[in-house]
């Protein structure tokens, strides 16, 4: 996801994402570690949008606690 789409997005709907996207990292490596998946970079992908979404999530709470 890109960092344009990330900022659009309200605190609520990156909250929800972000388990969101934990549960996804957590089922693709359940996937890994069982041998069905071959592709370990998805899991590299998915962590770096969910160190996205958490800076801009940050910054957002930041915000509004001013």
């Amino acid at each position: 996801m890109k960092i344009v789409d990330i900022r659009k997005l309200s605190t609520t709907e990156l909250a929800a994402e972000t388990t969101k996207l934990k549960e996804e990292i957590a089922e693709l490596k359940r996937h890994i570690y069982m041998g069905d998946n071959q592709n370990v970079r998805a899991v590299r992908n998915k962590r770096k949008d969910l160190a996205r979404m958490l800076t801009v999530l940050s910054e957002q709470l930041v915000k509004e606690a001013k």
